[in-house]
Order: structure tokens, then C-alpha cells, then sequence
């Protein structure tokens, strides 16, 4: 029933410490991997921070991977976020129980995906993925909701957002350089590639006007945008590692980096002697390096969910993190220098 961030719109961009601000992440940053206590499912974690206490707050996906008796992908679908603290920048973790978030409308049961949250003004803004009904397949209408709060605790639903598409998942909300703030996210009804709409006013949902697509090419999601050593960058999972693309003012210009055909994280666990890749992350910048927040399946090397199968040790996944900095202008592992 909580959630929040320490950063507003433009301070999330930077995600950075700010004067006077104690550094928030411990250098030890889920060392340990965090899983979800019930159903082992944590996926597509955000990273926030209250101001009030400075405690960190990690919101993810819940997927019921523990689950049995489900078919297909419905271990994916009828999720909740899932919430956990910490009071010691991320070293450990503690759950916290699940956010309530109303979804009028829907059909039962709801499948709730992939939150981003955002401070603007004096308020918290969340933009959620939401699916209503029954999915043994990746079926269905998929929208992403704008909910907005003063304390943290409740969630109030404002709007479904317009983005001119029966199929939309995993928004990342950033102001740019622009003075616009921008809502990238996935179009699965359009090869899977990242769009972003454009808002000057985006407490009101309805401001918000389709830009058009941003990142084409290979199909991929979860798109993330940050900025770091005077770049703005975003990374997406293509489900065999994190791709990482920069531009000048986070506008437009999106460039593919160059080492290492443009991804990171493709291997930073193995299962029986095969890579497991990083997906779906959440960026947390402090002064000149950025925490990469991501999780992975560490008892399967797939890369397609539809061939998991009945294994819940497959379908088990948990959180960790993995540090990077600017180097000759691409983002690069604080490890490799």
C-alpha cells in the first residue's frame, strides 16, 4: 500500500545525490539477491527513496512463480507489485507487503505489470501496465494507468493513458532536456519497439500526446532513461542482455553504443554452464556512477518465457544490481576498469 520516490521528474532523470543529500545506495547494493517471500516471482523492480525517513523502497512485478497448476504463461499473468524496505541502502531487504492499486473497469482477475514512479511538484505519479481477465497466452488488451499520491501509502487512480495502442507495457517517465516530459514505453502491436508520448502537464493524464517511435530495430522492452556523464541513456532488454542506447538531450537521436553489439549484463550469473542474461532494470544514479537494478532467472538460461515450462525452479527469478560509469562515452562496468 506504499510507494514513492525521492527524486522528482527532473531530479529522477539525474537520480543523482544532490548537495547536502547523503549518498542513499551502499556500495553492497543487493550483494545478496532479493526474492520475493511468496510467490519467488520479482521482476521489473523500481528503486525509490522516502524523504521523510530515507528509507529504500523496491516496487516490482509479483509473478506467482511458485504457483502450480497454471497453464502457459499464466504464472505471468494475475500478478500484484510487490513491495519491500530497506534501511541500510540496499544491503537488505525486507517485504513489505503489495501496493493497492485500483483498476476500475477491469475484469477480474487483474494482472498488474512493470510500475515506474515519478516525483512532480509536491506529489508521487505511478504509471502501471494493466491487463484484465484470464491470459494462458500473451493475449489481451494491455493499457498502462496514471495513479498519483500525497503520502506514499494510497494510490488514487486518475486516468488509463491514450497512447494509440491496444497494447502497451513498461513505461519510464523522465523530464528532457526539452522542458517536456516524456513516457517511453513498449507497443507490442508494433514489432515490439519503444514509443514515447510528450506532456509540458503531466499530472493532468490527458495531456499526454503520442511523439512516435524512439528505439526501432530488434524487438525488445522495458525501456529505462537516465542521465550520466553528460548523456542521457536508455537501456531496454532484448532477452539476451540489456541494450544500451544514449543521445544528447534524452529527445531524440537515440545512438545504439558500439562495444559489444551495444549490449551489457549478458552474462552476469550462468546456469549450468550456459550465460543468464540481465532483464528488465531500473537505474539509480549516484554522482559519476549508476546502479543497474535488474533481475534474472538463475536456474534457467532461456531467453523465451513460452518454453520455461512447469519448472518452478525456471520460472524462480530475483533481484540484484551491478554498478557502471562513463567511460570514453559509453556506459561501461565499474568492474572492467
Amino acid at each position: 500500500m506504499m510507494q514513492g520516490t525521492i527524486y522528482d521528474a527532473e531530479e529522477r532523470i539525474m537520480h543523482s545525490t544532490g548537495p547536502g543529500r547523503e549518498p542513499a545506495l551502499s556500495d553492497q547494493l543487493l550483494t545478496e539477491p532479493y526474492r520475493d517471500p511468496r510467490f519467488d516471482g520479482a521482476t521489473d523492480p523500481v528503486l525509490v527513496q522516502d524523504r521523510e525517513n530515507g528509507r529504500w523502497l523496491m516496487f516490482y512485478t509479483q509473478r506467482r512463480a511458485s504457483e502450480e497448476d497454471l497453464g502457459g504463461v499464466e504464472w505471468v499473468h494475475g500478478s500484484e507489485i510487490g513491495v519491500a524496505g530497506s534501511h541500510d541502502g540496499g544491503e537488505t531487504w525486507s517485504y513489505a507487503g503489495t501496493a493497492d492499486l485500483d483498476a476500475p473497469g477491469l475484469e477480474h482477475p487483474i494482472t498488474r505489470w512493470a510500475p515506474d514512479v515519478v516525483r512532480i511538484g509536491d506529489r508521487w505519479y505511478m504509471f502501471l501496465t494493466l491487463l484484465g481477465g484470464h491470459h494462458e497466452e500473451w493475449t489481451g488488451r494491455a493499457v498502462i494507468a496514471q495513479y498519483r499520491s500525497d503520502d506514499l501509502s494510497s494510490w488514487e487512480f486518475q486516468a488509463y493513458l491514450d497512447l494509440g495502442s491496444e497494447r502497451v507495457i513498461d513505461a519510464a517517465v523522465a523530464r528532457c532536456e526539452d522542458g517536456l516530459y516524456r513516457l517511453w514505453f513498449k507497443d507490442e502491436t508494433r514489432g515490439s519497439r519503444t514509443f514515447a508520448a510528450t506532456s509540458a502537464t503531466p499530472w493532468l493524464p490527458g495531456s499526454w500526446r503520442l511523439e512516435g517511435l524512439v528505439i526501432d530495430g530488434r524487438a525488445h522492452e522495458g525501456p529505462k532513461v537516465f542521465r550520466l556523464g553528460c548523456w542521457y541513456w536508455m537501456i531496454t532488454d532484448e532477452w539476451r542482455g540489456l541494450a544500451v542506447h544514449r543521445s544528447a538531450d534524452g529527445t531524440g537521436g537515440w545512438a545504439r553504443q558500439g562495444r559489444d553489439e551495444g549490449l551489457v549484463l549478458t552474462a552476469p550469473e550462468t546456469f549450468g554452464g550456459h550465460p543468464v542474461v540481465a532483464r528488465h532494470a531500473d537505474v539509480v544514479v549516484q554522482g559519476s556512477r549508476a546502479a543497474v537494478v535488474h533481475f534474472t532467472h538463475p536456474e534457467w538460461s532461456g531467453s523465451e518465457l513460452d518454453t520455461v515450462g512447469p519448472s518452478i525452479a525456471h520460472r524462480r527469478t530475483h533481484i540484484r544490481a551491478a554498478w557502471f560509469h562513463v567511460v570514453d562515452g559509453e556506459l561501461v562496468p565499474v568492474d572492467d576498469a
